[in-house]
């Protein structure tokens, strides 16, 4: 049985680090900043707490990892009493936070002089997928400790694979936050402009959802937004995190996004609604915020 430290349990890393134990994985040292919540998460499923992320990591065959942004990664790994200093040669780091490929690759690199395995691996799902063990993760790093990691990782995705070199996971988790973005402002105007036009909604996702219009969010998504209920786990806040990481990643490699940096400030604009920790369908709440009256 994997010896596993755990660290972060926030919306998603406490249902991720759950399913590890559901599915046999019984040897689980957690850390997190909040110590009653890691204590809490003990209570429930077992295993043990650690004071720091050094101490969790100590005789660790793997450590998983999801917590808020590169200054936090950072703090985690190879800050005082971070993790880096407590693994031991040949164990694996995997990485679920969501932070640049610069940093994953600052890691890897870092975590490779010591005889540490670092792995970039952001999830895709949302707070749902994490509860329902059903994220899809996208990897960056070596073919070998990928393997060994991949059963771990299965315990809370539907799907796992591995991209390419350190850095590709947290690329690819890029192109997933762009894609998004411009569908969640596309089907924001489409269901606005529906409304305007006096349509049956209801007929209209019915028909449009069986044809080429068809996404994940318009299937989950659209009632909630016609109903103005913005409570569905991935905040503004978040996204306005990850565009930036997505936009900053451009300037580098060249890349033009006109359209995310357009639906960039439009997300700005939310967060000064009050919207910052809407889900990110609220970009339709800013439409009919909008709404012309009539003279």
């Amino acid at each position: 049985m994997a010896r596993v430290a755990w660290i972060g349990l926030g919306v998603m890393g406490y249902p991720m680090a759950g399913h590890l134990f559901a599915k046999g994985v019984h040897d689980v040292t957690i850390y997190n900043r909040n110590s009653a919540k890691a204590q809490a998460w003990v209570e429930k499923h077992g295993g043990h707490t650690a004071a720091t992320p050094a101490a969790a990591a100590l005789s660790a065959d793997f450590v998983l990892c999801c917590v808020g942004n590169d200054d936090d990664l950072r703090a985690v790994t190879t800050g005082k009493d971070g993790a880096f200093h407590g693994m031991r040669a040949g164990a694996v780091f995997v990485d679920h936070t969501t932070a640049s490929a610069e940093v994953a690759r600052e890691l890897h690199a870092t975590g490779r002089a010591r005889g540490i395995a670092f792995l970039d691996a952001p999830v895709s799902g949302g707070q749902a997928g994490a509860q329902n063990g059903t994220l899809t993760v996208m990897v960056g790093g070596e073919e070998e400790p990928f393997a060994r990691a991949k059963p771990l990782i299965a315990a809370y995705a539907r799907a796992v694979n591995r991209i390419g070199p350190s850095g590709a996971g947290q690329l690819t988790k890029m192109v997933n936050q762009i894609a998004i973005a411009g569908l969640l402002q596309g089907l924001s105007e489409a269901i606005a402009f529906a409304e305007a036009a006096g349509l049956d909604l209801d007929l209209v996702m019915e028909t449009i959802s069986k044809g080429a219009a068809q996404s994940w969010q318009m299937d989950n998504r659209w009632r909630t937004m016609h109903e103005g209920r913005f409570d569905f786990g991935f905040a503004v806040d978040w996204m306005r995190k990850d565009l930036a990481i997505c936009l900053g990643e451009a300037q580098r490699n060249g890349a033009r996004l006109p359209v995310t940096a357009l639906v960039d400030t439009y997300y700005a604009e939310v967060q000064r609604m009050g919207g910052g920790r809407w889900d990110t369908s609220s970009l339709i709440a800013l439409l009919k915020a909008r709404k012309p009256t009539a003279e």
